[in-house]
């Protein structure tokens, strides 16, 4: 591409390029996070845009810089607004710009509402991975049947094919049906179920992810389910401070996710220091931390969900739609 082209990435090309390609993502996120956890990049503070007599509404600015091997830098601006399902419209939508690091010229601009999604579950899943003390997974749970969930139920799958069971609970029954139909076309041999509890949903599940639009805590227990559960907090305000406190917690980064009310936030609100977070999926993944501590009786995976992941998987994206000539050049 000349370098004072602008290539244009729609979202059915992102779509397309990205099809099938869970374990380039999964090495694209977890180099990410190794390079991350070794201090070659930037991250300033997102920028929030809040609306009046809007709580949940918000778009926010992600601007971060990954060294390393990938070797790029960019933003991402992506909105919220959870009332959009109402309307049959996505919750988030968002755009992304890289930018080369050695000219500072924009070299790409891109949807991004699908690199967020795959990014968030690929970072789900990998902590699943190396968070279970066990290779075989059979029983999962997803709290929330959203995009995100439904993503890192396809990416669970692919680093445990093996799952069978699967327990689904949403506040809304016609979008758990929806999903569970959706889900079906991921493999139609899962064994699906819609719980009418939460407390149904997380019993005998190893590993149970949050993704939901709570913005105050409603997990208080685990509810009997697997020893050594992993709690995927992927929407980062569903569990209770108390809880936290009980867990092995890990984290994508410490000081990130110890802001906005996050249940992590929370806990380190009520007792003063955040000592409680053991360390990062990063120094997990470069082996200078070990997995789990198995004196405490779960874990708890609290991803703030970090800018670097989206140019890792955009710096990707960029590079196979390059090589398929896929894309329009401005």
């Amino acid at each position: 591409m000349n370098s004072n082209n602008l290539l244009l990435l729609k979202g059915d090309e992102i779509n397309h390029l990205l099809a099938q390609r869970e374990n380039e993502i999964l090495n694209a996120v977890q180099l990410a996070y190794q390079i991350h956890a070794k201090g070659n990049s930037n991250m300033p503070p997102n920028g929030y845009l809040r609306f009046p007599n809007m709580e949940k509404e918000r778009i926010i600015a992600k601007p971060a810089y990954l060294g390393g091997s990938i070797n790029t830098a960019g933003i991402k601006w992506i909105a919220s607004f959870p009332n959009n399902i109402k309307q049959n419209m996505d919750r988030a939508s968002a755009t992304l710009i890289l930018n080369s690091v050695e000219t500072g010229q924009p070299t790409a601009i891109m949807e991004s509402s699908i690199i967020s999604a795959k990014r968030t579950a690929a970072s789900a899943a990998l902590a699943a991975r190396e968070l279970w003390i066990e290779d075989n997974v059979t029983t999962i749970g997803l709290i929330g049947c959203g995009l995100i969930n439904y993503e890192i139920l396809r990416f669970l799958l692919a680093i445990y094919p093996m799952i069978k069971n699967i327990y689904l609970y949403d506040l809304s029954l016609a979008r758990a049906e929806e999903f569970k139909h959706k889900s079906l076309e991921l493999n139609s041999s899962l064994n699906i179920e819609i719980k009418d509890s939460l407390a149904l949903t997380m019993q005998k599940a190893a590993i149970i992810s949050f993704a939901t639009t709570a913005i105050t805590p409603f997990v208080n227990s685990l509810y009997e389910s697997v020893e050594n559960a992993v709690l995927l907090n992927v929407s980062l305000r569903d569990v209770s401070a108390d809880l936290i406190l009980q867990a092995d917690n890990i984290v994508d980064d410490i000081e990130q996710v110890c802001s906005n009310k996050t249940s992590i936030h929370l806990a380190q609100q009520q007792v003063g220091h955040n000592d409680f977070v053991r360390t990062t999926i990063g120094d997990i993944l470069n082996g200078d931390a070990k997995p789990r501590d198995m004196e405490k009786p779960f874990a708890i995976y609290s991803p703030f969900g970090l800018g670097i992941l989206d140019m890792a998987v955009a710096d990707l994206t960029q590079k196979l739609a390059l090589e398929q000539n896929l894309g329009t050049n401005i």
